[in-house]
């Protein structure tokens, strides 16, 4: 009897240790289907302070050189170049005969409307008289004198494009290209040769929204280069565009002298110092925390290890900062390393 209240026990203890067996292993597995609550990621970044110094703004860009004034010189008629009067590098003066072309056809047309014109003359006396006696009629007279104008006119024509057979200069400069030769024939509108015009340098150059309004017409500029170093040359602005190319950019003109014992030829890089040097107290951050282009400029903020986007608009650059204008505030902090992996309302670590 004793040993079957052993046994029973010991049935009892083995189902309960299974159902205890049981529980615990279910506990287990609701533990692992929950979400972890705990367990954020936070990105890795690096992060900077929005700073207030204050900046010395000096407005220095970089632009290239081209020819004051260019010009190309065209063949005015078709034909035969009988003479070239020029060679590359040559100075020319405006109004210069530099070549002169072949006018045989041209005068035995001229010769053709010459006669036509002067029988057509004669017709149209021996009519008039015959309008007097009513021999002709009126309309008859004003057929043949519409014919003697149109007549006339042909003449004046071949006359001017024997003439215009002589191609001038249309401006003073130098030759800068020549790419047809003498003897050769030469349609109506083919080009003879290139005039470029180095009396003065004009730069072009493209100049921020920012920029340009610190940029004045007339206003002085200093033009210096590589290839003189320590020499100046005085320029002034003749031109600022009114309307932004696509990347915002605006377009200005700047004349300045050019001296012949230091040319500048067309194509050379210059600096050009706008010399209108300001101290101001400016908000700046690290250049790398724009995540978008600067037209299209954004941030990412952190505050409490969350990130919010959050657009600006910027100013000039100094070296590795850049200047905001209006979005941001000081002291607030922006990411500067790390930003492709965010997005807004990630959360990060701030990483040393």
């Amino acid at each position: 009897m004793k040993s079957k209240y052993i046994v029973i026990l010991i049935v009892i203890l083995l189902v309960g240790l299974i159902i205890f067996k049981l529980a615990a292993n279910k506990s287990k597995l609701n533990q692992k289907e929950q979400p972890t609550q705990d367990s954020v990621v936070r990105i890795p970044v690096k992060v900077s302070a929005v700073k207030e110094e204050l900046q010395e703004i000096n407005l220095k860009k970089t632009g290239s050189l081209t020819p004051f004034k260019e010009a190309k010189v065209l063949a005015t008629v078709g034909g035969t170049i009988l003479q070239l009067r020029f060679n590359l590098g040559d100075h020319v003066s405006e109004g210069q005969i530099l070549a002169v072309m072949d006018t045989r056809l041209l005068q035995l047309d001229l010769q053709k409307a010459q006669t036509n014109a002067a029988k057509l003359r004669r017709d149209l006396d021996n009519y008039t008289e015959l309008l007097q006696g009513q021999a002709a009629t009126q309309e008859k007279v004003d057929e043949i004198k519409q014919n003697y104008l149109d007549a006339t006119n042909q003449v004046s024509q071949v006359k001017k494009q024997i003439a215009d057979a002589a191609v001038k200069a249309p401006t003073s400069g130098t030759i800068a290209d020549k790419p047809l030769e003498q003897g050769v024939f030469a349609n109506a509108g083919a080009e003879i040769a290139t005039i470029v015009n180095l009396s003065q340098a004009k730069v072009q150059l493209n100049l921020t929204e920012t920029e340009v309004y610190q940029a004045k017409q007339g206003q002085l500029v200093k033009i210096t280069t590589d290839v003189y170093p320590g020499q100046v040359f005085n320029g002034k602005i003749t031109f600022i565009s009114p309307q932004a190319d696509e990347t915002h950019n605006y377009k200005i003109e700047i004349l300045a002298e050019n001296k012949e014992s230091s040319l500048l030829r067309s194509g050379t890089f210059v600096y050009a110092d706008f010399s209108r040097k300001t101290t101001q107290t400016v908000l700046s951050i690290p250049r790398e925390a724009l995540t978008e282009s600067i037209k299209d400029a954004s941030v990412y903020v952190v505050k409490d290890n969350v990130v919010r986007q959050k657009p600006i608009k910027t100013g000039i650059e100094m070296g590795d900062m850049i200047q905001v204008i209006s979005g941001l505030e000081k002291g607030e902090i922006v990411v500067t390393s790390g930003q492709i992996n965010l997005k807004d309302g990630s959360q990060v670590s701030v990483s040393k």
